[in-house]
């Protein structure tokens, strides 16, 4: 028997090293936003600065062990059997959800998630106890800490709140008395905001990091007999009036003799502490509960009692956790924030929603944001209506966004948010916490960070008329996911301890599931990566019309490419009736389609990026994504109504429709290959050939609509709805190939046009 639980103990490990490379992949966001969002340092600085900083958290994070071991439920409730299913429970839920919301790219609690785990796991089990020993439903008081769960729950309603309400007003306040233009203010502006920004993230450096430590709460003569703990919460205003003026001066100092960036410095240290408080506050969520199962085990061999017999009332003394476990943990969240994609996906989300100009829009706009938007609009416009003119003016004055050419910004170089508001979400989130952290209050890391980065966005006009619908959806959703996330840890952990409790053999099933779940994941999302990159439509990016021809080639090529495919299973699909093809492929061409809408929203900076001398490029960009538009939309329709057909369980084409159609999709998929090839390889000699043979493509859609017209005069038992079906194929089918030629013609004219100017000039 103790074999099993040497078995879960070394599960526990194994799934720990998981949980916290899924665990630092979500909470990346945190500590990254800002400085990445703003471009001001390096990504390889931001690394480094972040890196360091979940070093020493790491280390200093042993006192928030306690939260994994008597937080939640009173140990001595429960068996040692009784413990370790808990655990076992909380860390497979933990480990399937966070990867879950990683692979969505959304940003979650790792808090949150490891406290409702916690809180549902052993809610299963002393149900399941209170059920053996005939007891009642109130006896749950006896097992669990009420008080913690109440205190999380208000925790996500003031982390959201207050976080969202706090960024905002101090955002708008800042930049109403900096403007855009702060870089042109007296040197004394920039070293008085640099002074509160970096007081404020230094008192949480100490307030975090020295709490962590074991040093935090032992006494010194040196301030009067108090721990560190007690002397920065007596002392706060002092110490902070102390290191205003500290830093303002210090700021000084750099703006006018070394002429540093002081906005660079804020962004580093800021980053430094929120990757501090990260590690020395959530590690707990990661590597607690293992920590605690091994800290149990060692207790309950020593004992030499039954694992059921055995009270885990040890769990509720203080017992520190070995250096080199937090060390080793460290090192692998460091090596996780440097390799993991999904950590970048999460990050990318948040800089996405707080982006300054256009972006690709990830979330589509609902009822309520738009509600939201209308409702914030009408109420900006009484304001304005309200207020002075000479106000208004004003205000206006300072939030003009200083206009930059497009064409003088590399997209990928271009920053999301300047400095001003990347210092703002530090020192924000800084202080907030700091806060929280004095008053014992359980403020979720990430709710703070990413609702006052949403706030200062709002604040900041980041959400105008064009994309505010869209940026309120997404907020909207991952707050929706925040909420989701606790019922759905209760219940999952509380299923699965359940499972557990009625057969052990449900560890090694379960355990097959997780793995399978997470491989799954790792497999779509790399799928998806790799569609990005080799296969996804992107918008020509060059200024010049040679370079516009030249890049558009690639995006033809891969729509002809996947057009083709899109063709071809239509066909197999409707040959065999085949349903689930048809339904793969319908989910395909809509893909498609809102790629080549997504092309044509990005007109206007396509536009906006040609060089002058260029002004041509505009009409062939213009015309040959109406060519994209036209292909889709006939392959849309092909796919959709013959899905509707086998979806209605209409009757079978007939043979000889279904053979009419293979010959047309045989001659369709060379002409597709041959027009692929074509773009790939630039050889407009092959396009020439494919224009002049147009006709034979034509001739042979034209002898199939022929052929089935006088079937349909002269065979009594055909169905109607077959013809109508076969007729809307032959007729889409004409429409694609028009649409591709007219693509062809354009391509390859304008392309003889482009050049001409080359030549003559090279001539001359």
């Amino acid at each position: 028997m103790e074999n099993i639980y040497l078995l879960m103990l070394v599960a526990l490990i194994g799934l720990a090293i998981a949980d916290l490379v899924v665990g630092v992949s979500n909470d990346a966001v945190n500590f990254l936003n800002s400085a990445l969002g703003s471009k001001v340092l390096s990504f390889r600085t931001i690394m480094i600065v972040a890196s360091i900083g979940i070093a020493v958290g790491a280390v200093f994070s042993s006192g928030m062990m306690e939260v994994a071991r008597k937080g939640i439920f009173n140990p001595g409730e429960f068996m040692f059997s009784e413990i370790m299913i808990i655990f076992m429970a909380v860390m497979i839920t933990d480990i399937l959800l966070l990867d879950f919301f990683n692979t969505l790219g959304l940003p979650t609690s790792t808090t949150v998630s490891i406290v409702f785990e916690l809180l549902g796991a052993s809610v299963a089990m002393a149900l399941i106890k209170i059920g053996l020993d005939n007891g009642n439903f109130s006896d749950l008081a006896m097992y669990i800490n009420t008080s913690k769960a109440t205190q999380i729950i208000l925790g996500i309603l003031l982390s959201v709140v207050v976080a969202f309400s706090i960024g905002a007003l101090v955002q708008w306040v800042s930049r109403l008395l900096l403007s855009y233009n702060f870089a042109a203010k007296a040197n004394w502006v920039g070293s008085i905001f640099g002074g509160i920004a970096l007081t404020a993230i230094t008192y949480f450096i100490l307030m975090k990091g020295i709490n962590g430590t074991t040093y935090a709460k032992e006494s010194f003569d040196i301030i009067g007999g108090m721990t560190i703990t007690d002397y920065l919460e007596v002392n706060v205003i002092s110490i902070v009036a102390c290191s205003s003026i500290f830093w303002s001066l210090l700021s000084y100092f750099f703006i006018t003799v070394i002429k540093a960036n002081i906005y660079k410095i804020i962004i580093a240290v800021g980053t430094f502490a929120l990757a501090l408080a990260f590690a020395g506050n959530d590690l707990v969520n990661f590597i607690g509960v293992p920590i605690a199962a091994w800290q149990s085990y060692e207790a309950w061999m020593a004992s030499g009692l039954a694992a059921n017999e055995f009270s885990m009332q040890v769990l509720a003394s203080k017992v520190p956790t070995p250096n080199y476990l937090l060390f080793a943990a460290g090192v692998i969240m460091v090596l996780t924030l440097w390799f993991s994609k999904k950590a970048h996906r999460v990050v990318k989300t948040s800089i996405d929603l707080s982006e300054q100009g256009e972006t690709e829009e990830r979330f589509r706009p609902n009822y309520l944001s738009r509600t939201l938007v209308r409702a914030g609009g009408n109420t900006a416009d009484l304001i304005s209506k309200i207020l002075p003119d000479s106000i208004n003016t004003f205000i206006e004055k300072q939030f003009i966004v200083p206009q930059l050419p497009a064409k003088k910004v590399n997209k990928a170089d271009k920053p999301a948010f300047d400095v001003i508001r990347a210092s703002i979400n530090l020192m924000v989130a800084s202080i907030l916490i700091s806060i929280a952290t004095s008053y014992k209050l359980p403020l979720s890391t990430t709710y703070v960070t990413f609702m006052v980065a949403m706030g200062t966005s709002l604040a900041d006009r980041a959400w105008g008329s064009e994309s505010a619908v869209y940026r309120v959806a997404g907020v909207l959703n991952v707050i929706a996911g925040w909420f989701g996330t606790a019922i759905i840890a209760f219940l999952a952990a509380g299923t699965i301890a359940y499972l557990i409790n009625i057969s052990e053999l449900m560890i090694a099933i379960l355990l097959f599931i997780a793995i399978i779940i997470m491989i799954r994941h790792y497999i779509r999302g790399k799928s998806k990566n790799d569609i990005g990159i080799d296969e996804g439509l992107v918008l020509a990016e060059s200024s010049s019309l040679q370079g516009v021809i030249h890049e558009s080639a690639k995006t033809i090529a891969k729509l002809i490419k996947r057009g083709n495919k899109v063709y071809n299973n239509t066909i197999e699909g409707l040959s065999r009736q085949d349903l689930s093809l048809l339904d793969k492929n319908n989910k395909q061409i809509n893909k498609l389609s809102q790629e080549v809408d997504d092309l044509k929203n990005k007109l206007f900076y396509f536009i906006r990026n040609l060089d002058e001398s260029s002004l041509g490029a505009s009409n062939f960009y213009i015309n040959l994504l109406g060519y994209l538009q036209d292909i889709t939309q006939s392959l849309e329709y092909i796919s959709k109504t013959s899905h509707k057909h086998i979806n209605n369980n209409h009757s079978k084409l007939r043979l000889s429709q279904i053979r009419d159609l293979i010959e047309i999709d045989k001659a369709m998929n060379d002409l597709f290959e041959e027009i692929k090839i074509s773009f790939e390889k630039r050889s407009f000699h092959k396009m020439e050939v494919i224009l002049k043979n147009k006709n034979k493509a034509f001739r042979i859609v034209d002898d199939k609509i022929e052929a089935q017209i006088s079937r349909t005069r002269t065979t009594e038992a055909i169905s109607p709805r077959n013809t109508t079906l076969y007729f809307s194929i032959l007729q889409k089918t004409k429409d694609l190939l028009k649409a591709i030629m007219s693509l062809i013609e354009e391509y390859y004219l304008s392309h003889d046009s482009s050049i001409e100017p080359a030549r003559a000039t090279n001539n001359s």
